[in-house]
C-alpha cells in the first residue's frame, strides 16, 4: 500500500493535462487503437464466415504488420476521419454522408496504392453486388457512413475524454515508445513485403539489408502473416 500510495503521489506531482484537445498525442495513440481494433474486427468476421461456409473453427489472421496485432490502414483512417469530421459541430446524417464518400474512397485508392507500388491485392469485392471496380461497395461505403456516424458523435468525444484523464508522467513516455515502436514495425514490414513482391519477381538482393530480409522474412513468412494478400493480375 505504501508503494501504490507513493506511485500516486508521484504521478500528481505533474498537473498538466495529457493530450489535450486535438493533438499529435492523442490521435497517435487513438492510431494505435483502431490499428489494433481492425484487426479484431476483420479477425472476428473472418472467423465467422469460416464457420458459416465449413463449419470448422479457425481464427484467421488478419494482421497488417509483422509484430503485434495491428493494421495501420484502419488506425490511419480512423485518425484521418476524425481529424477531417470532428473538429467542428454537424448534424449526424451530414456526418454519415461524409463518412459514406470517405471510406468508400480511402478503401478505393489504398487497394489502387497497393496495386501499383507493391503489385498486391489484399481485397477483391468482383463477387459483390454494388461493386466500383472491385475495390469498394455500396454496402461498404453505407457501412462506412454509419460507422464514422457513430465514431465522431460517439466514440471520440468519450474517447477523448479517456485518454486526457491519463497521467501526463505516464501518457508522454508512452506515447515516445508507441511511436517509435509502430514507425519501426510498419517500416520492417512493408520494406520486407516490397523485397517480397522483388524476390518472386526474380531480383537478386542489392543490399545487406535485401539479403537479412531474404533470410529473415522469406515468403513462407509472409505468407503466415498477410493471409489474404495475393499477386496483383
Amino acid at each position: 500500500m505504501y508503494m501504490i500510495k507513493k506511485f500516486k503521489n508521484w504521478l500528481n506531482t505533474d498537473q498538466r493535462v495529457f493530450a489535450q484537445g486535438m493533438c499529435f498525442s492523442k490521435l497517435f495513440i487513438i492510431f494505435v487503437l483502431g490499428s489494433f481494433l481492425g484487426v479484431i474486427y476483420e479477425e472476428i468476421i473472418g472467423f465467422v464466415k469460416h464457420y458459416y461456409m465449413y463449419g470448422q473453427w479457425l481464427w484467421p489472421v488478419r494482421k497488417g504488420v509483422f509484430y503485434g496485432p495491428f493494421n495501420p490502414l484502419y488506425g490511419a483512417a480512423i485518425v484521418f476521419l476524425i481529424w477531417l469530421l470532428a473538429r467542428k459541430k454537424r448534424h449526424p446524417a451530414k456526418t454519415f454522408l461524409y463518412g459514406a464518400l470517405l471510406g468508400g474512397a480511402i478503401e478505393y485508392t489504398i487497394s489502387l496504392l497497393m496495386e501499383l507500388t507493391l503489385g498486391v491485392v489484399s481485397w477483391d469485392y468482383f463477387d459483390r453486388p454494388l461493386n466500383i471496380m472491385g475495390r469498394t461497395t455500396i454496402p461498404y461505403m453505407i457501412f462506412w457512413g454509419l460507422a464514422v456516424m457513430i465514431l465522431v458523435h460517439v466514440v471520440y468525444p468519450y474517447l477523448s475524454r479517456w485518454i486526457e484523464k491519463i497521467p501526463y508522467k505516464i501518457g508522454h513516455p508512452l506515447t515516445i515508445i508507441l511511436v517509435i515502436f509502430m514507425t519501426l514495425n510498419m517500416l520492417i514490414s512493408w520494406t520486407a513485403l516490397a523485397r517480397g513482391v522483388l524476390r518472386n519477381k526474380g531480383y537478386e538482393p542489392l543490399t545487406i539489408i535485401g539479403e537479412f530480409y531474404d533470410k529473415i522474412y522469406p515468403d513462407e513468412y509472409l505468407k503466415e502473416v498477410y493471409t489474404n494478400m495475393k499477386p496483383a493480375k
